[in-house]
């Protein structure tokens, strides 16, 4: 590994824009820490103004931040946005039932969110330049700077690690040397939401074994209680809106389903992602109240919209997570996606008691006003209707079938079959 020394030389011999009032998007990590330092040593800024946007990421989070910046010599302006997280972001996320590859898109779309918030408030400041934490390996570095593209046009973006190209123990051994606070226990850090927590985003390595002191929601299942848990969950128009006969807002009730799904051993992601830039990386999360709300959903679609509305929802709901996880939240086709999606989900409201047990979700009983499933006419059970007017249907969906057989059996003495 190269010395402190050799690390100053590079960052000194590396050209940088001439920057005078830079806003930071600032999160109390590592790399928004080891960012306010370059700008006080590398840029030369004139005025640091930093951003911190709260997007539910918890309160130990928030009180870090505010410590590693008091350290560092600077006052945050905070930006309250959780419950625009929690309504616009991630209740679209449930109605799209997303998914990219196994991955309850959450970083994908506060980066985003963030990246809006931030770059208006550095314009409204008179800001010339945002810095901000991205690697130039990964994925926000494209969402980051999509979104400052289209809310501050103009100004300069700054992505140290990138244009520095530092590795992330690189970060650390500068951390140490100019005392700028680090609070990672795990080489890559961490990256809460209320929806889903990212676990050192590509640093995992392939078979690396990953204790269970890094969990914050999750007890692996086999060292989860021994007795279930029965909860009672009710949605309308595909959202979540009482957990246990209580009625409360969503920014509140996923974070007591994390609370309650990973006492239960819910919630685990270890998985191949493939990234922006086709670069796989195996990356772990968890997200217990995503799995437990995701998969009722899906059953509550079932159980409410059509056929063709479901087989046609999956190619929606597939490509509004691909927008989303490849940085395209504020392109105009997303939202164009969410109309029909929102559309959708008029009738998808219901009520499920559900028993949590060990990593498993079992649906107890389902009620829906808005159910298609109509037993008295599918049921074997019931006389529903007379079936002896399903001959003809039958026959009529077999022509197909039959002209199918008349050509193979062309030539072979083949008689159409008479009425």
């Amino acid at each position: 590994m190269a010395s402190v020394k050799d690390l100053e030389r590079k960052i000194e011999e590396t050209p940088t824009p001439e920057v005078s009032k830079v806003a930071s998007a600032f999160s109390g990590g590592l790399d928004s820490c080891l960012g306010v330092a370059l700008l006080r040593r590398k840029y030369k800024a004139k005025e640091i103004v930093a951003i911190t946007v709260d997007v539910g990421q918890g309160d130990e989070e928030v009180v870090q931040c505010k410590k590693h910046a008091k350290h560092l010599k600077i006052k945050p302006v905070s930006i309250e946005a959780k419950d625009v997280f929690a309504k616009e972001w991630v209740a679209l996320a449930i109605k799209a039932n997303s998914d990219y590859g196994g991955y309850p898109v959450s970083t994908s779309m506060t980066r985003q969110l963030i990246a809006k918030l931030v770059g208006l408030k550095a314009k409204e400041l008179g800001c010339d330049a945002i810095i901000e934490g991205s690697s130039g390996k990964g994925n926000d570095q494209y969402r980051m700077h999509n979104t400052f593209t289209l809310f501050a046009p103009g100004l300069k973006v700054l992505v140290p690690v990138r244009d520095f190209d530092l590795t992330r123990l690189e970060e650390e051994q500068l951390c140490k040397a100019w005392k700028v606070p680090v609070a990672e226990t795990l080489t890559g850090g961490d990256d809460k939401t209320m929806w889903c927590r990212s676990i050192a985003s590509g640093a995992i390595d392939m078979n690396m074994p990953i204790p269970d002191s890094v969990w914050m929601w999750l007890t692996p299942p086999e060292k989860a209680k021994n007795k279930p848990t029965i909860i009672d969950i009710e949605f309308k128009e595909g959202v979540p809106v009482a957990l246990n006969g209580k009625k409360m807002k969503l920014a509140k009730l996923i974070p007591e389903l994390n609370v309650i799904g990973g006492k239960n051993g819910i919630g685990l992601i270890d998985m191949m992602e493939d990234g922006i830039m086709d670069l796989k990386s195996r990356e772990i999360y968890e997200a217990p109240a995503a799995h437990i709300i995701l998969k009722l959903h899906r059953d509550l679609e079932q159980l409410t919209l059509t056929k063709d509305e479901i087989v046609f929802k999956r190619m929606v709901d597939q490509r509004w997570a691909y927008m989303m996880y490849h940085g395209e939240a504020f392109h105009p086709l997303r939202f164009e996606l969410d109309a029909f999606i929102n559309q959708s989900q008029k009738v998808v409201s219901g009520k499920y008691k559900v028993k949590l047990y060990k990593g498993n979700i079992e649906i107890m009983e389902r009620h829906s006003k808005q159910t298609l499933f109509c037993p008295e006419i599918r049921s074997i059970k019931n006389k529903g209707f007379n079936q002896k007017r399903c001959a003809d249907a039958a026959y009529v969906r077999g022509l197909p079938w039959l002209i199918r057989a008349w050509r193979e059996a062309e030539g072979k003495n083949w008689t159409w079959p008479e009425e």
